[in-house]
């Protein structure tokens, strides 16, 4: 059985929309009938995805945008704004991982690279969706956090650290607008089939027999199944869901 979603008429913003969980969220919200803003910051990658949105009659535009910077997040939803008159939806996904190490031998520049785009940059971009969210009186927000935000993993503390910031992040701000009409939740994907993974796994920072070996359903979660979610949060039909963080992870955390 497949579900529909009705986004005619709304607008959606994606970060890290050009690969992965976020292209194929912002492929969903496009299917639904949402104006789509795919932002990215590789841009050979965001044009093809936008191209690809495009030629399967969705509508969208690419933007340019570092989250990390936080000029370039207001430009970012001012451009989203400007193109298409509101903003109703965002999955703040834009993320990154760094090699693993030992916490006594990691560097200071790599502990603020990641916190900066993985914390401070979903932190932006909540704080500039909510200037026009707040105008409107309405509008759902989700934020890419992980099952990294609810367990310890030895190695990779800094990445973990980042993701339990953004469900505390999630949970607080949700506090702040739950009577005002916006909903802010996480979603937290388990090891899914994205160039990311691919990367960790020839890196050897994963390894595809440990993964399959602890996972309940014996395999990767798809790109597919995360925007479901995300779309799902974003409905009315979770219109008394706010301040959660949704595991998805194919029992992963359950054990």
């Amino acid at each position: 059985m497949s579900v529909t979603y009705d986004f005619g008429g709304r607008v959606a913003l994606v970060t890290g929309g050009n690969s992965g969980m976020g292209f194929a969220t912002a492929c969903a919200f496009a299917r639904a009938g949402a104006a789509v803003a795919v932002a990215g910051i590789n841009k050979e990658s965001l044009d093809r995805a936008v191209a690809e949105i495009r030629s399967a009659g969705g509508k969208a535009i690419g933007i340019h945008c570092d989250v990390a910077d936080e000029v370039q997040v207001a430009e970012m939803v001012g451009r989203t704004v400007a193109e298409f008159g509101r903003l109703d939806a965002a999955f703040n996904n834009a993320g990154i991982q760094i090699p693993a190490s030992d916490t006594a031998d990691q560097s200071a520049e790599d502990y603020d690279r990641i916190g900066a785009i993985n914390q401070r940059g979903v932190w932006a971009c909540m704080k500039h969706e909510l200037r026009q969210m707040r105008k409107q009186g309405n509008g759902a927000i989700v934020n890419c956090s992980s099952i990294g935000g609810v367990v310890g993993r030895a190695g990779i503390a800094a990445y973990h650290g980042t993701k339990h910031g953004v469900i505390g992040l999630t949970r607080s701000v949700a506090l702040e607008y739950a009577n005002r009409g916006i909903r802010i939740n996480a979603v937290c994907p388990g090891t899914i089939d994205t160039p990311m993974v691919s990367d960790m796994l020839e890196k050897g920072m994963l390894k595809m027999d440990d993964l399959l070996r602890d996972l309940p359903m014996k395999r990767l979660g798809t790109g597919d199944e995360i925007a479901g979610s995300v779309l799902w949060l974003c409905s009315s039909g979770s219109s008394f869901v706010t301040g959660h963080a949704l595991l998805v992870d194919g029992g992963f955390t359950a054990q």
